[in-house]
C-alpha cells in the first residue's frame, strides 16, 4: 500500500487507499517481458492490491508446470481442440511459442465496462502486435530485467528449462527488447516491491485519464446548476 496517507473529517485514513480502491472502466492492459523477468508475479501482486482488475486467462496446448491450475494460470487444451478454437475465431491473437500455441480469448469490453473490471492480458511481444491492430485504445507494457546476467541466473534457478532451452529464451529475450520502444510504457523490474508501485501508479493514471471527460461533464452540470445564494 502506499506511504502517503491523509485524514478526513472523521479521522479516517484515507488519500491513496481509497484511490487504489477505485474501480476499472473497462481498460486492456497488455504486459509482456521476456520469459523469467517477474511479470507472473508482478501481476499476482498488483492484483491482490489493486481492485477492478481481471486477468484474461490464456489457452495453450503445452502441459501445466508445478503448482499451475487449469482455468487459473492457462485453458490447458489439445492441440486438435486449440485448431479448432482457431478455426472458429475464437482467439484475439495466438502464436507458437518453443513448439507450443498460445492463445489469448476475445474479451467483452462493455461487459467489463459496466462491471467496473479492467482487463490485463499477459502475452508475448507479437500477440501485443497483434491485439494492438485491432485495439488501439489497448495501453502497452513492457517489463524489462535488470541485466542479461539477472535474467539467466532467473531462469536457471527456477529449474523449469534445460540449458538449451534457457540459452533460447535468452536469444529471445533480445530480440524482445530490441522490439519493445513502441510500448506504451517500460517498467524495470529491479526491485519487487518498486515495480509494483510503479505499475499501480500507471493504472490508476490510465484510468483517471479515461474518465476525465465524464468527471468534467458531471462537474460542469454542478456548476451550472450553482448560483451562490445559499453558500455565503
Amino acid at each position: 500500500m502506499s506511504r502517503f496517507k491523509t485524514l478526513n473529517e472523521k479521522g479516517e485514513t484515507v488519500g491513496s487507499e481509497v484511490q487504489l480502491k477505485k474501480k476499472g472502466s473497462g481498460l486492456v492492459f497488455i504486459l509482456s517481458a521476456p520469459s523469467g523477468a517477474g511479470k507472473t508475479t508482478l501481476i499476482r501482486k498488483v492484483m491482490e492490491e489493486l481492485s477492478g482488475l481481471q486477468f484474461s486467462v490464456s489457452c495453450t496446448t503445452r502441459p501445466p508446470r508445478a503448482g499451475e491450475k487449469d482455468g487459473e494460470d492457462y485453458y490447458f487444451v489439445s492441440h486438435s481442440l486449440f485448431q479448432k478454437m482457431v478455426e472458429r475465431g475464437e482467439f484475439l491473437e495466438w502464436a507458437e511459442v518453443l513448439g507450443n500455441y498460445y492463445g489469448t480469448g476475445r474479451p467483452n469490453l462493455k461487459k467489463l465496462d459496466s462491471e467496473g473490471m479492467d482487463l490485463i492480458l499477459d502475452i508475448d511481444i507479437q500477440g501485443a502486435q497483434r491485439v494492438l491492430q485491432q485495439m488501439e485504445h489497448a495501453i502497452a507494457i513492457f517489463i524489462l530485467p535488470p541485466s542479461p546476467e539477472l535474467l539467466q541466473e532467473r531462469l536457471v534457478r527456477r529449474g523449469l528449462d534445460p540449458p538449451e532451452i534457457i540459452e533460447r529464451r535468452l536469444g529471445k529475450a533480445k530480440k524482445e527488447i530490441e522490439e519493445a520502444h513502441w510500448y506504451h510504457y517500460l517498467i524495470l523490474n529491479d526491485e519487487l516491491e518498486e515495480t509494483v508501485e510503479t505499475l499501480k501508479a500507471l493504472i490508476i493514471a490510465e484510468r483517471c485519464r479515461k474518465e476525465k471527460h465524464s468527471i468534467l461533464d458531471k462537474k460542469m452540470k454542478e456548476w451550472e446548476a450553482y448560483d451562490g445564494k445559499n453558500h455565503r
